[in-house]
């Protein structure tokens, strides 16, 4: 097949993918399902590139997945006088619970979804009690002295994220940056794991040791900021991957 050949049936993927979302999602702009702006994120486009197969024609065009769940937001601030902030907030799931606070518009969240139903488990629902849930803004000091303040979004990435970003400073010597940017993984399920820009010669090395291995298109691999305390000033980074920015003055 030649390069133009190809290129021409990419442009007719490309063409069946985006009438299959036209159809399914576009309409009067007060009614849409899903935003416009969810069509055109990384891992919207990632999970609709995952769909071209450039060695066969496409038998059925079905829409992408809807993407209007709520996102959580992680924010970090730092001032002159060396004080520092890490927080994350989410409402979790939609709408979250669905209820606003009369005359506030704040909407209250839904994280007792969080809780389970089984007989003496200790996330068991019952009055009284806190859900297991994964809001868990980092702050790490040194010398008792405020040093880094960081946070990784995306569910149960979070805990995965963090350890992986902790690690790239304190371990590998990454800058906030460079430890942010780097390439993770997520583990999934059992001994499923998905691995951002997985090579050849690792992937099969971690096939051998019995990992069952999963593309990362459409795999969600959280959004991190981070400040860190310098000797002098400070140092901020931005993921990404999805939408933030690092801003001092």
């Amino acid at each position: 097949m030649s390069s133009g050949d190809l290129d021409t049936l990419i442009t007719g993927y490309l063409d069946s993918l985006s009438a299959a979302d036209l159809d399914r999602f576009v309409g009067d702009a007060d009614h849409l399902a899903m935003p416009a702006s969810e069509m055109l994120t990384d891992a919207f486009i990632a999970e609709r590139r995952s769909h071209m197969n450039a060695s066969r024609a496409q038998e059925r065009v079905d829409p992408g997945p809807l993407r209007t769940k709520s996102e959580t937001i992680y924010l970090t601030v730092a001032d002159a006088e060396g004080n520092m902030v890490s927080f994350i907030n989410s409402i979790y799931s939609y709408f979250g619970s669905g209820i606003v606070v009369p005359g506030t518009g704040i909407m209250l969240q839904n994280r007792g979804a969080g809780f389970v139903m089984t007989d003496g488990h200790p996330n068991q629902l019952a009055p009284r009690k806190r859900p297991l849930h994964t809001i868990i803004p980092a702050f790490v000091t040194r010398n008792g002295q405020p040093w880094l303040s960081f946070g990784v979004m995306g569910g149960d990435m979070q805990p995965q994220g963090h350890v992986q970003v902790f690690l790239n400073l304190v371990e590998f010597g990454m800058d906030p940056q460079e430890a942010i940017d780097a390439p993770r993984f997520r583990h999934l399920a059992g001994r499923t794991v998905a691995i951002e820009n997985l090579s050849e010669s690792v992937g099969r090395e971690l096939a051998a040791l019995g990992h069952d291995l999963r593309s990362s298109a459409g795999v969600a691999f959280g959004g991190g900021q981070a400040i860190m305390k310098l000797a002098r000033g400070w140092a901020a980074a931005s993921d990404p991957r999805k939408d933030g920015m690092a801003a001092g003055r």
